[in-house]
């Protein structure tokens, strides 16, 4: 798995590194567990939950094969990157310090500007990292995701009914840890066929520790709260996404069900910079369309906003 790449722990600063009040700091210092290989232009692949970053460990060497320095880290709280204690707002799980997280760990590894593809949990951190870091991004993805404000401002019976685990993990009146904690396999699942056998045990080891399942439930919490506030502060603001934006989602997945004509969601938010489509998928993507999935980044990287050093076939 992830043949020919590093693999280290970078320390990015301590957990209110990106609160540009200071909020949320802890003073702990945060560690991001990472893989990064290839050579070219760098393009930041950032997982969802419960995923770690080898989720993309089928996407990741076809795009080094193709040209690009390609950076996959396990997201703050996840896999085996930093836990720090969390607050009554939650925001040392915010995405404006995930976000944070990526900007600091792509500097260390020599990375002024790059590209960002985000799935699922790590679309909202994606998202966030180019509207609060638009020097930084030249490019942003988001896969099966609209903002986590635009998701909360549409919600009816039927978003609740499908996405009932965001008020479940979110709330703290009856914390989640102590259900999932007592059969992690029977809550989370996964396949190891569907993901192959690393990527399953590194998934499956992350699930199994009760100081990951907490801090995935303190992300959960931060979306309900602070992310929404965010998001709702740069909506009315009228900002912007700068970079070119690409939405994928999966044909399997309910994203047009909710939403009908998912670009029209994101529309407001990039202007004529936004580009996507479907692609034949259920909802892991990188994991059951790989190749797909690396084609249709390669082809919206290579229209204008990142030209690879070398170019391949897809």
């Amino acid at each position: 798995m992830f043949e020919g790449f590093t693999e280290t722990t970078v320390t990015t600063g301590t957990t209110g590194t990106a609160e540009s009040a200071g909020e949320g700091d802890t003073g702990e210092t945060v560690r991001l567990h990472v893989r990064h290989g290839g050579s070219g232009p760098p393009i930041l692949l950032l997982h969802g939950h419960p995923r770690t970053h080898a989720t993309w460990h089928r996407v990741a060497p076809r795009l080094a094969a193709a040209g690009y320095t390609v950076v996959c880290p396990d997201l703050r709280g996840y896999g085996r990157s930093s836990k720090p204690a969390t607050d009554a707002r939650h925001l040392p799980y915010s995405k404006r310090a995930m976000a944070g997280d990526c900007t600091a760990l792509m500097r260390v590894l020599g990375h002024e500007r790059f590209a960002v593809v985000g799935h699922d949990r790590g679309a909202y951190v994606a998202f966030r990292l180019a509207l609060d870091h638009p020097a930084a991004v030249s490019a942003l993805t988001v896969l099966d995701s609209v903002p986590i404000g635009e998701a909360l401002n549409r919600c009816d019976a039927r978003f609740a009914a499908r996405w009932w685990h965001w008020f479940f993990l979110g709330q703290t009146a009856g914390p989640a840890e102590r259900v999932i904690n007592a059969d992690p396999d029977a809550w989370y699942g996964g396949d190891p066929e569907r993901m192959g056998a690393e990527a399953y045990e590194d998934f499956r080891r992350a699930v199994h520790d009760p100081a990951t399942v907490h801090a995935m439930c303190e992300d959960y919490r931060a979306g309900l709260g602070v992310d929404r506030e965010h998001d709702e502060a740069d909506r009315l603001a009228g900002r912007q996404v700068s970079c070119p934006l690409q939405m994928l989602w999966a044909t399997g997945d309910d994203m047009v069900d909710l939403y009908g004509d998912v670009l029209a969601v994101w529309q407001p938010w990039a202007g004529d910079r936004l580009t996507g489509g479907p692609i034949e998928s259920g909802h892991h993507i990188a994991e059951e369309a790989p190749g797909e999935l690396a084609a249709a980044l390669r082809h919206f990287w290579e229209a204008g906003p990142v030209t690879p050093r070398h170019r391949t076939a897809p």
